[in-house]
């Protein structure tokens, strides 16, 4: 998301480690545990590698300052990072972007749903079958990830609370919709009056011919 000149835009891994470093100094390792800890790379995309990118990054801009470890360190990494008053700043004014309110995911699965009427017969409900599985296994992740970040913060109001009891009752939702689903298919059909739609429309995808699997069995 840019927020700086062209050639400075700070990305979501740089926004994330400031936010992180905000918190108290540390090294990349360091950094990289407790983003591994607390579960951040699931709704944040920020790998291994790009802490350390970012690090160096936000330091040549001034927004992190360098200073050695001087306690034996957990891994090889030296150097602790310290946020910049500028740092603050930067990470303030990248929170004010209207773009944070206004995005709209692309869920893989809808894009798959939106196709598979062309899929083989049998091939949705096994699919739909694959995706409650992952859904229940994910549930029960967050849903022990939530007991487990109450008993740290000790209330539950604390965004982290907040961001996962939003993921659980997606999944419940979803859940709750895939089963909908599931019950319709035998009722599965091509759009009966498909040239008075609008050519927007999410579903439009010149349904003309018979489908695959209009009817998956």
């Amino acid at each position: 998301m840019p927020t700086r000149k062209r050639g400075r835009e700070l990305t979501t891994p740089d926004l994330v480690l400031l936010s992180l470093l905000a918190e108290r100094p540390m090294h990349g390792y360091q950094a990289n545990l407790e983003l591994e800890r607390r579960q951040v790379r699931d709704w944040a995309g920020i790998s291994r590698p790009q802490v350390y990118y970012s690090l160096e990054k936000l330091e040549k801009l001034g927004l992190l300052r360098a200073g050695q470890d001087l306690e034996p360190a957990a891994g090889p990494d030296r150097s602790v990072f310290t946020l910049t008053a500028g740092g603050r700043t930067a990470l303030a004014d990248a929170l004010e972007n209207e773009n944070w309110t206004t995005d709209r995911d692309r869920p893989r699965f809808l894009t798959w749903l939106a196709l598979s009427w062309q899929a083989r017969p049998g091939v949705v409900r096994r699919q739909i079958e694959r995706r409650r599985e992952f859904l229940l296994a994910e549930l029960k992740r967050e849903q022990a990830t939530l007991r487990a970040v109450l008993r740290e913060v000790g209330h539950p109001y604390h965004e982290a609370v907040w961001m996962l009891r939003l993921i659980i009752d997606q999944f419940k939702l979803e859940l709750r919709w895939l089963g909908k689903v599931e019950s319709e298919l035998g009722r599965r059909g091509r759009a009966k009056h498909p040239k008075e739609q609008l050519a927007t429309s999410t579903w439009q995808l010149a349904r003309t011919e018979t489908p695959l699997a209009a009817i998956q069995k």
